[in-house]
């Protein structure tokens, strides 16, 4: 699991949501192909969690080459699309989780409460580190559930002139550009 240190060394730690991107990341590859080194695969992200970290690092899919979108739907379902073929494949994290006994559950009260001393650190680790093998040792059926789809590709990544906002004076891209008061302006300064 090479790839899943590479994640970690991106990401900063390992956790389960790592776990959950990396599996399916894994899955749409093998449906897909490889990595995508320019815009060949397309990943649709439903939420901003740790997963996207596994997706961007394992399908090449970001941001800055514009086909890694982002759907705030705060859902773990991530689709991926092989662009110029319609062939998709949509994944759903459907994991049943693992019982969490008493002890375990007084520790996550206490996380959320605030408390970061060492004994509910070291627990809540070893909480994370129990999910994350499992998620990682699960049949592929016990935690995501797969569909494979037909879609159109969206657009590919577009590069616009930047223009002046005129009351910062910073750059915006023209499209995001919006005029007030007749003055071209980006967009947090024409809610000013």
């Amino acid at each position: 699991m090479d790839d899943l240190s590479e994640i970690v060394r991106f990401h900063g730690h390992l956790c389960p949501g790592i776990a959950f991107g990396y599996r399916a990341a894994k899955t749409a590859l093998g449906e897909l192909g490889k990595r995508s080194e320019d815009e060949e695969i397309v990943a649709i992200v439903e939420n901003d969690s740790c997963a996207v970290d596994s997706i961007q690092v394992l399908t090449g899919c970001t941001f800055g080459k514009g086909n890694l979108i982002f759907r705030d739907y705060g859902k773990q379902v991530y689709t991926f699309l092989k662009r110029g073929t319609g062939e998709a494949i949509r994944i759903a994290v459907d994991w049943k989780g693992i019982k969490e006994t008493e002890k375990e559950k007084l520790l996550w009260k206490k996380f959320q409460s605030g408390d970061r001393s060492d004994r509910v650190m070291k627990g809540i680790e070893a909480i994370k580190k129990k999910k994350v093998d499992a998620i990682l040792k699960a049949k592929e059926k016990d935690i995501l559930k797969i569909k494979r789809i037909k879609m159109e590709s969206p657009s590919e990544a577009r590069i616009y002139p930047s223009i002046r906002c005129s009351i910062c004076g910073e750059k915006v891209m023209e499209p995001r550009a919006r005029v007030k008061g007749g003055k071209v302006v980006c967009i947090p300064c024409s809610e000013i």
